[in-house]
C-alpha cells in the first residue's frame, strides 16, 4: 500500500494507548461522497468491499460513520438512500450531513421571510431545516415581472409587486447552484441593493446587506466528466463579483455552511457521537478521520477543526466564541480530542497533475500553508478505511 504519511499533529500519539485497550473503537469516521465513493452515479470500484470492513456481525455498522457532503440539492433521507445502494448496507439518514444541514442551527433565521435558491427539493429541504416562511426565484418573478429582463422573449414590461401585499424579503438562503444563473444573480443583486423590497432602486445603497446564507463553497466538484465540474462556489463567486462591481463593498455572509466550515465540522462531530451510541458505543469518539478528494474543502475544513478542537483541549475559552456568535447563543464543547484529514486520489485531486485547483473561499482567505497539508495521502476509499484502522490498531 503506497501511503504518504505527513504527521500534522504529534501530540496525537498519547491517545494510542487508552484507544487499543478498548474492545469497542474510540474513533469515528466522515466521509465525503462525490470523488471518494462516487463520480456522478458510478460507484468507485473500491466501496463496496472496503465499507465490508465497517460493517459488524448484525449487518449494521460497527465504527461511528457520517458521510459529510457538500451536495444540497436532495433531503437527507434520499442521499442515506442511495448510499445505502452504494455500499452494500443501511445508512440511516441520522448519519448524512448534506452542505444545508448546519442551517438547522440558525434558529434566529428560521422566522424570516427568505428567499431560497438550488435545486431539487428546495421547499422540503427549507421546511426540513427549519425554515416555513419562503419564496422561490420564480415566484418572485411572477410578482416583479419587470426585473426578469434576460431572456428577450419573455420580457414583460409590468414593475410589480402584482401582489400588493407582498412582504419584503428579509434574507437570502442559498442551497445549491440554480439550473440557470443569471435570472437569480440579478434578482439577488437587486434584494440586497434594496434591502429586500425592489421596487426602486433607493438613494443610497444599504450596507449591510440583508443576511445571506450559503452553503457548499466549492468551486469544482468532479462527475462522470474527465474534468472538474463548476460547483455552487462558482455561483456564489458571481453573486460575490456582481456585488462589488456594483457597490464598491463586499457582500457580507451571515452563514457560510458545508465544508470546510467550523460549524459543519462541529455539526458533524455531534452526528457522529450520537451515531457511536446508536451502535452501542458509549464512551466518547476521540479521534475524528475525515476522508475526503478536495484540498480546499475536505482537508481545509478537517484541518481547520483538528485546531478548534485543539484549542478546546488546551481549554482555551476564546475557542467556541466564535461559534457561540455565529449561532447566537452558547454552544456545547466538543467530545473529539483530533480530527485527522485523509486525502484520496479518486476525485479532485491528482498529486501529479500540473492542473492546479487553488481555489478556496474568499472568506477563508487569507489561507495557513498548513490546513492545506493532508496528514495522509492514499490511493482510494478502501486504502483510507485501512490507514485508520493500521493507526487504531482496530481490527
Amino acid at each position: 500500500m503506497a501511503i504518504m504519511k505527513i504527521l500534522l499533529r504529534p501530540d496525537i500519539a498519547r491517545f494510542t494507548v487508552v484507544r487499543h485497550l478498548s474492545l469497542k473503537p474510540k474513533f469515528g469516521l466522515l466521509f465525503d461522497i462525490d470523488g471518494v465513493i462516487v463520480r456522478g452515479k458510478n460507484v468507485l470500484p473500491p466501496v463496496p468491499e472496503a465499507f465490508k470492513r465497517l460493517q459488524g456481525k448484525d449487518g449494521k455498522f460497527c465504527v461511528p460513520t457520517v458521510f459529510v457532503t457538500n451536495s444540497g440539492n436532495a433531503l437527507r433521507s434520499q442521499k442515506a438512500e442511495d448510499l445505502s445502494k452504494w455500499i452494500g448496507f443501511e445508512v440511516k439518514e441520522s448519519q448524512v450531513v448534506m452542505a444545508h444541514s448546519p442551517l438547522r442551527l440558525f434558529q434566529q433565521y428560521h422566522n424570516k421571510r427568505v428567499l431560497i435558491s438550488g435545486q431539487g427539493p428546495i421547499r422540503e429541504i427549507a421546511q426540513e431545516l427549519g425554515f416555513h416562511n419562503t419564496i422561490t426565484i420564480e415566484e418572485l418573478v411572477k410578482n416583479f415581472p419587470s426585473l426578469d429582463y434576460v431572456n428577450m422573449e419573455k420580457r414583460n414590461p409590468l414593475c410589480g409587486p402584482v401582489d400588493p401585499n407582498f412582504p419584503t424579503i428579509e434574507g437570502i438562503v442559498l442551497f445549491s447552484e440554480p439550473i440557470s444563473w443569471e435570472t437569480p444573480l440579478q434578482l439577488m443583486v437587486d434584494l440586497l441593493l434594496t434591502n429586500g423590497m425592489p421596487t426602486s432602486l433607493p438613494d443610497e445603497i444599504p450596507y449591510p446587506n440583508i443576511p445571506v446564507l450559503a452553503c457548499n463553497m466549492d468551486l469544482l466538484w468532479v462527475s462522470e466528466a474527465l474534468i472538474p465540474r463548476y460547483g455552487h462556489g462558482a455561483f456564489l463567486l458571481c453573486l460575490e463579483s456582481l456585488y462589488k462591481k456594483i457597490t464598491g463593498k463586499d457582500m457580507i455572509y451571515s452563514a457560510l455552511v458545508g465544508k470546510p466550515s467550523q460549524v459543519t465540522y462541529y455539526h458533524a462531530n455531534h452526528m457522529l457521537r450520537e451515531h457511536a451510541e446508536s451502535i452501542g458505543i458509549s464512551h466518547n469518539v476521540d479521534t475524528i478521520y475525515a476522508i475526503g478528494d478536495n484540498i480546499n474543502t475536505d482537508i481545509f475544513g478537517a484541518n481547520l477543526y483538528d485546531k478548534y478542537l485543539s484549542r478546546c483541549g488546551m481549554k482555551d475559552t476564546l475557542a467556541p466564541q466564535k461559534l457561540q456568535k455565529l449561532l447566537g447563543r452558547d454552544v456545547e464543547l466538543p467530545s473529539a480530542k483530533a480530527c485527522i484529514s485523509i486525502l484520496v486520489e479518486t476525485g479532485v485531486h491528482r498529486r501529479d497533475s500540473s492542473y492546479v485547483a487553488d481555489h478556496c473561499p474568499r472568506d477563508f482567505l487569507p489561507v495557513d500553508d498548513s490546513l492545506c497539508k493532508p496528514a495522509f495521502v492514499v490511493k482510494d476509499v478502501g486504502e483510507a478505511i485501512n490507514l485508520a484502522f493500521k493507526e487504531e490498531k482496530f481490527d
